[in-house]
C-alpha cells in the first residue's frame, strides 16, 4: 500500500467501504473481493478488506479498540500487546519521563499507550504509508514525523525527552532476530539511552553477550506467554536482570545469579515462567522456594513442600519413573491414558513424536516431565496445584 492509498484509507471517503468489508464473513475470500469491487476500485477493495481482516486478528492484542485501528501485516505482527505497551509507558512515567520520542513507531501501539499515561508523544516512522496510519490512530494525542530514525533522532531528542525505540526485525527475506539486521542498527539505538531515561523493546532470546554494561533488562512474560526483551536506562540499576508477569506486573530480581543446588527430586516440581528463565533468575526462585534442581542447567525445580508462587507453575510428583520408551508405553496402557500431555527438558525428543510413539488411547488424562536428574533420565508423572491448594 502506497501513502496515497493509506491517506484514502484513513479519511471519511473510506467509511462505507471500511464497513462493508467489515460485513464480509470471510474478508480473505474471492467472494469477499467480487462483492467490494463492485463499489470501489480493485486497490481500494484490497486495502479495506486487508484491514478487516487485520481488524479481526489484532483483537487478541488490542481487545476492542482493534476495531477503529488501521494496520499492516507487518506491524501487526511487530505491535506490542496493549497491557505490556501500557505497563511500560507507566514505568517511563513513573522515572520521571514526560516526554517521549519513539523511534520505529509502527502503527502507533505504544505511542497511543504513552499518550495515556500521560506523556508527550512524537513517534517516528520511516515508512510513509505506515506513518499515515499511526497518525490516523494517534489522532491528537501525539504527532507524527516521517523519517529516518537516525536522521531525526539527535534534533527530536535535544530537549532531554526519554526515548523509545523498536527497531525493524524483518529484512527481505523475512523476519528476523539476529541482532546484526536490525533497523536502526543496535549500536544506534542503544547508544541513545546514554545519559537520559529510555527503553529498547528487543526480542526475548536477545543474546545476553551484545547487551551494554550497565544497561537494566527485563524479560517480560505476558499471561505465560515470553513476548520480550526490553533494555532501561534510567534509575533501574545498572545491570540488573527481572522477570516481569503481565498484566500483574509482578517482578522478580535474578540478584547474584547463583545457579540452583542440584538434588532429588522430592515430592512437588516447579515449572519456572519463561520471563524467570530468560532473566537468569531459576536460582533466585529456588531460594524462595527452598527447592533444587535435578540436575545442573535444567531449568526445573524440585522441593519436599510446596508453596504458592506466581513466578513457577506447581506440580505434585505423583509416580517417577525411567525414562525408558518400552516402558512407558506400557504405563500408558495399564493406566488406560487417552489424552498425555508431555513436557521436556535437557533430554533431545520431540513430545509430539514421543506421544505417537507412546500410542495413548484410553479415558484418562495424565501429564508426564521428562527430565535428566543425576541418577539418570526420568519421567515424572505429575499433577498441577491449584493455585489455591498451594
Amino acid at each position: 500500500m502506497d501513502a496515497d492509498l493509506a491517506r484514502w484509507l484513513v479519511s471519511t471517503d473510506a467509511l462505507d467501504a471500511l464497513a462493508e468489508a467489515a460485513a464480509q464473513s470471510d474478508p480473505g475470500s474471492m467472494a469477499a473481493a467480487t462483492a467490494v469491487r463492485r463499489n470501489w476500485t480493485p486497490g481500494q477493495a484490497a486495502a479495506v478488506l486487508t484491514q478487516a481482516e487485520l481488524r479481526r486478528r489484532a483483537v487478541t492484542k488490542f481487545g476492542e479498540a482493534a476495531g477503529r485501528l488501521f494496520f499492516t501485516r507487518d506491524a501487526l505482527e511487530q505491535a506490542t500487546r496493549a497491557d505490556v505497551a501500557r505497563w511500560r509507558a507507566e514505568r517511563l512515567r513513573d522515572a520521571g519521563a514526560t516526554d517521549v520520542v519513539d523511534l520505529g513507531c509502527g502503527i502507533g501501539a505504544d505511542a497511543l499507550a504513552f499518550a495515556a499515561a500521560g506523556l508527550d508523544v512524537v513517534a517516528v516512522e520511516f515508512d510513509p504509508a505506515t506513518a499515515v496510519l499511526a497518525a490516523a490512530n494517534l489522532g491528537d494525542a501525539g504527532r507524527v514525523v516521517c523519517g529516518d530514525a537516525v536522521e531525526v533522532a539527535g534534533d527530536l531528542l535535544a530537549d532531554g525527552a526519554a526515548v523509545f525505540a523498536d527497531p525493524a526485525r524483518r529484512t527481505a527475506s523475512g523476519r528476523t532476530w539476529r541482532v546484526a539486521d536490525l533497523t536502526p542498527s543496535w549500536d544506534f539505538v542503544t547508544g541513545l539511552l546514554a545519559g537520559r531515561i529510555g527503553c529498547i523493546k528487543a526480542a526475548p532470546g536477545l543474546p545476553s553477550n551484545v547487551i551494554p554494561d550497565g544497561i537494566a533488562t527485563t524479560w517480560v512474560s505476558h499471561r505465560g506467554d515470553l513476548v520480550e526483551a526490553s533494555l532501561w536506562s534510567g534509575p533501574w540499576a545498572p545491570g540488573s536482570r527481572t522477570a516481569v508477569l503481565l498484566p500483574s506486573g509482578q517482578e522478580l530480581d535474578a540478584g547474584e545469579r547463583r545457579d540452583p543446588p542440584v538434588g532429588a527430586v522430592g515430592r512437588y516440581l516447579y515449572e519456572p515462567d519463561p520471563g524467570v528463565i530468560r532473566a537468569g533468575a531459576v536460582g533466585r526462585l529456588a531460594e524462595i522456594l527452598a527447592a533444587r534442581s535435578p540436575q545442573a542447567g535444567i531449568a526445573y525445580l524440585c522441593a519436599d513442600s510446596v508453596h504458592t508462587t506466581p513466578f513457577a507453575t506447581a506440580f505434585e510428583v505423583l509416580q517417577e519413573l525411567p525414562y525408558d520408551e518400552r516402558g512407558l508405553r506400557r504405563w500408558v496402557q495399564e493406566q488406560g491414558v487417552g489424552i498425555l500431555e508431555i513436557k521436556v527438558r535437557g533430554i533431545d525428543v520431540d513430545p509430539a513424536v514421543l506421544r505417537k510413539k507412546l500410542k495413548p488411547a484410553g479415558k484418562a488424562s495424565a501429564t508426564l516431565v521428562l527430565t535428566p536428574t543425576n541418577d539418570g533420565a526420568r519421567a515424572l508423572v505429575v499433577r498441577r496445584v491449584e493455585a489455591g491448594a498451594a
